[in-house]
């Protein structure tokens, strides 16, 4: 097997034939190329519970280095639940549970799933009388056929059917009540302990076993049943990273579904099992990710106040809905906020809000590209490997193909004003290195090699750039797209031709 190496330097990959061998960093932000300082507040930011701002054009690593930071940070160590009030069911009782008393919970629960056993493992009378003991062949079979299927006759019979019109009554029934099961669903039985004092014993159906509960396992399942009135809104084993990208006000606050019925006994269903939380409860002691942040408009305020107060309360946001008397105060939401937007919307970012990321963290400015160094140039080849490795469908690459990859880096950053970069819009090039690797596939290569970069260079190509290649300018291309009729009913079009020929002459 081929050691695997950290590529640190350029010159170390001489002796490297493919990314095969390159070897992919544990920590994440070390898989994030060329923002230095991102980095390492990204760092400072899961250490110390800071917020961070990422200005910067989209393929950068924005939510890479925000994922990053949320596997930095301890596991969460809360679990929210909202309980039933019955003095007043309109108004849930919120819980903050710690953790040990989860782990003390999860040990009850587990003494009170009991022991499954197989029906000839339990006395032969409570295999009978749950329905998996024929009385007449004393074979076993599942609860659910009413005939034993050794013997043809039914389970609950003795010597066989001794009517004559027996075998026709009971096919009938049992077409008309194909459901219906052989037996009790429990059984109680006692047994003498040790000492000479009794101790009672259930035994009940689960599927092909039998769940036998002794009197301990009784008790745990009593206590257990007292939390049955209970609902657990953010559970304590969680994905402590949660993106609200583009999130409605629902998904981002959270609220209490609609039933027609209301909280009616025996009709509607409880108010504290219609309560739902939002993105900003989710992320309680994790990373709240919303990206294009300027596009929240006036959600923002909520998050600010969610911030400033860290708990926010549930509350039914449709007027017209059963859930719209329903609130919970002081839910918890102490989340770190990492924000991500373009430079053209930082205008669009309320004052307040960024006062608080700038007050209780950083705002950074994302680089669009690195200096072209051996060292760059080693990351670039252990971004070539991350790409394949997290595609999973296509294969690895040569070395000669990865140095291919780097010099189509330079020359994007050099269409992007970086005469002496290497571009760090790594989307758009992760975007090539699959489209290089479905050639590959379809091409049934062992590896990613030079001529299959080439070709996904011209086929991965904006269509603008194809449209102004095969038209000489996009106006013109829309023109021979666009119909005579279209052109007549549509006044955007008409607009655009008419600056398009301005522009032309």
């Amino acid at each position: 097997m081929t050691e695997k190496k950290v590529v640190k330097k350029w010159e170390s990959l001489k002796g490297l034939k493919s990314t095969k061998e390159i070897a992919i960093p544990a920590d994440p932000l070390d898989r994030v190329l060329g923002q230095e300082e991102a980095i390492e507040l990204a760092k400072i930011a899961a250490k110390q519970r800071r917020h961070l701002l990422l200005v910067g054009p989209p393929g950068t690593g924005k939510s890479m280095i925000a994922q990053a930071i949320s596997l930095h940070l301890p596991k969460p160590t809360n679990e929210i639940r909202v309980v039933h009030n019955p003095e007043n069911p309109e108004r849930p009782i919120l819980e903050v549970v710690e953790e040990s008393y989860i782990h003390e919970e999860n040990i009850s629960k587990a003494g009170a799933a009991g022991e499954l056993l197989s029906p000839d493992k339990v006395p032969a009378n409570v295999a009978e009388r749950l329905g998996y003991l024929c009385k007449n062949c004393r074979k076993y079979s599942g609860y659910t056929e009413r005939t034993c299927p050794h013997c043809g006759h039914s389970k609950m019979e003795i010597g066989g059917n001794t009517n004559p019109f027996g075998d026709l009554i009971g096919s009938m029934l049992e077409s008309a009540m194909p459901q219906v099961s052989v037996g009790k669903e429990k059984v109680t039985t006692s047994k003498t302990k040790s000492d000479g004092t009794e101790e009672m014993i259930v035994f009940e159906r689960a599927g092909d076993k039998i769940r036998m509960l002794d009197q301990k396992t009784m008790e745990w399942r009593r206590e257990l049943d007292k939390t049955s009135n209970q609902k657990s809104l953010v559970k304590l084993d969680r994905n402590p990273f949660i993106l609200a990208t583009g999130a409605s006000e629902t998904e981002l606050l959270g609220d209490v579904r609609h039933d027609p019925y209301g909280g009616h006994a025996g009709l509607g269903t409880p108010a504290y099992e219609r309560v739902v939380a939002g993105a900003i409860h989710e992320a309680h002691e994790g990373v709240l990710f919303v990206d294009e942040i300027s596009h929240l408009g006036n959600l923002q305020r909520f998050i600010l106040t969610a911030m400033q107060d860290r708990k926010f309360p549930i509350a039914g946001r449709n007027p017209q809905s059963a859930g719209a008397s329903v609130k919970v105060d002081n839910v918890p939401c102490d989340f770190i906020l990492v924000a991500a937007c373009n430079i053209q919307d930082l205008e669009n970012i309320l004052s307040p809000l960024r006062s608080r990321i700038i007050g209780g963290g950083y705002e950074v400015l994302i680089d669009t590209a690195m200096p072209d160094t051996s060292s760059n140039r080693a990351r670039y080849a252990q971004f070539v490997a991350q790409e394949i490795q997290m595609d999973g469908r296509i294969p690895h690459a040569t070395i000669a193909a990865v140095e291919m990859i780097i010099d189509e880096g330079k020359a994007r950053a050099k269409a992007d004003n970086q005469p002496a970069g290497l571009t760090l819009r790594l989307r758009e090039l992760g975007g090539l290195i699959r489209a290089a690797g479905d050639i590959a596939v379809m091409e049934g290569a062992e590896f990613i090699d030079v001529d299959h970069i080439k070709r996904a260079i011209k086929r991965s190509r904006p269509v603008e750039e194809q449209i102004k290649n095969k038209y000489g300018s996009y106006m013109k291309g829309l023109s021979k797209d666009v119909s005579e009729s279209q052109k007549e009913k549509s006044p955007y079009y008409l607009h655009n031709e008419h600056i398009g020929d301005q522009m032309f002459n």
